[in-house]
């Protein structure tokens, strides 16, 4: 699709829904600051490379320090940019060019109008030399938020593209998979170079898991040496023009009654993400969504023969918990975890469930049941008749299962925005 339009009628949506927030809110104008390096420590001169304030990036995707965006209702918005004065070093080139007809860009700072301004970023201290003193202010913000849960054509279009190059990802370390013994280091590498990114621009550090290393949710301290599993779990995503893809994929291989076992895992957690998604309703309670999940996850365990207890008590006694500890999903966008889902916090029974909504059209959102064998929640358990331990212990080296997709939600039904390039979920690599 074109960029060019695509942004062109994004940035006129997003500037009519700012004009009504700021007469909501009081304010006349909004100025919103790309953000600056952060040291990496106090005690160093080294700093992390430009993460742009988000609500920055909603704007345009250009990832230069010091820049300010100026956003009068009835005015095309203006971009100071500001001439690059080091020699040092240069900023990333932003990807593509869609976006600068959208705007009015300056090299000086342009006067800020009559009325209250709402600055909102990071840098307070460039708030200060400005004089406008409503530095991210709450009701200003709490709007921002909101409007990033709802995507435009133009959202979409970034989201599918960063799901398209991370799909590059997965599919170079699942056949890498097939073959030889690797380590979750070179793995890791693979993903990068085939996705041509390097650690700083991930969306998030990629998570890389062979064999028992899939116990650890985020695990990230890659194994540098060979490891002889049989299973492995990538959770790894891309970004195109400041928007995120999160996928994850879990695949086995190999021989053997513990790996057959593993393998039917992952088909019961393939089919259950699967309905999931065909699940998803305007008008449903995230939450909802996420509680379907447990009960499906309980009738994995049974099918399975981890556990014969009624999948009602399976999910009353918590035992799903032990295996399925975290959410369903959460929203998507400029940030892996975004806004504008989570206004409300989850019953206490969910405590890291990041998506409390209520679904509506154009929210974008992960759906991504797990199941993992991790000592630490199944050693309380440990003394129950009702689990097969000879069979947990059994599937404990193969760490886990995650199976992850990225959906957008339609007036009828989802769009998969991670099955329109990776089919599969998980399987025999």
């Amino acid at each position: 699709m074109d960029l060019r339009y695509l942004h062109r009628e994004h940035v006129g949506e997003l500037s009519r829904d700012i004009a009504a927030a700021l007469e909501k809110t009081g304010f006349s104008a909004l100025a919103v600051h790309s953000g600056a390096p952060l040291k990496r420590t106090d005690a160093d001169d080294q700093y992390w490379p430009l993460r742009p304030t988000p609500h920055f990036q909603h704007w345009l995707p250009l990832a230069e320090p010091g820049c300010l965006l100026l956003v009068v209702p009835g005015r095309k918005p203006v971009l100071f940019r500001p001439p690059v004065q080091s020699y040092w070093e240069a900023p990333a080139p932003p990807q593509g060019d869609h976006f600068w007809a959208s705007f009015e860009v300056v090299e000086a700072v342009p006067p800020l109008p009559p009325g209250r301004v709402a600055f909102v970023g990071d840098e307070a201290g460039a708030a200060a030399e400005l004089k406008i003193a409503d530095v991210n202010p709450p009701a200003v913000v709490r709007a921002l938020d909101r409007l990033r849960a709802h995507k435009t054509a133009y959202e979409v279009e970034c989201l599918a593209e960063a799901n398209r190059r991370a799909a590059l990802g997965h599919e170079e370390l699942r056949r890498l998979f097939q073959g030889a013994d690797r380590s979750e280091l070179e793995l890791h590498l693979a993903f990068l170079g085939s996705t041509r990114q390097d650690d700083a621009e991930t969306p998030y550090k990629n998570i890389v898991a062979l064999g028992k290393h899939a116990a650890t949710l985020h695990h990230v301290s890659y194994a540098k040496r060979a490891l002889p599993a049989q299973s492995l779990l990538v959770d790894a995503g891309a970004c195109f023009a400041g928007y995120c893809s999160d996928i994850t994929r879990t695949w086995v291989k190999g021989g053997g009654a513990a790996a057959s076992a593993f393998a039917q895992l992952i088909s019961g957690m393939e089919a259950m993400q699967q309905r999931l998604c065909a699940q998803v309703r305007v008008g449903m309670p995230y939450e909802q969504l996420h509680d379907e999940s447990h009960r499906q996850v309980a009738g994995i365990l049974r099918q399975v023969g981890i556990s014969r207890l009624p999948e009602d008590e399976l999910v009353s006694r918590g035992i799903t918990r032990a295996f399925y500890p975290h959410g369903l999903g959460h929203s998507l966008g400029l940030q892996c975890h975004d806004v504008g889902c989570a206004l409300r916090p989850p019953r206490g029974d969910n405590p890291f469930l990041r998506n409390t909504s209520d679904i509506a059209p154009r929210q974008v959102f992960t759906i991504e049941p797990g199941l993992y064998f991790i000592e630490a929640l199944l050693a309380p358990l440990r003394n129950s008749p009702d689990i097969d331990w000879k069979l947990v212990d059994a599937l404990s080296p193969f760490g886990g299962i995650r199976i992850e997709d990225d959906v957008v939600v339609q007036d009828q039904g989802i769009r998969n925005l991670t099955r329109e390039v990776l089919p599969v979920g998980g399987g025999t690599a």
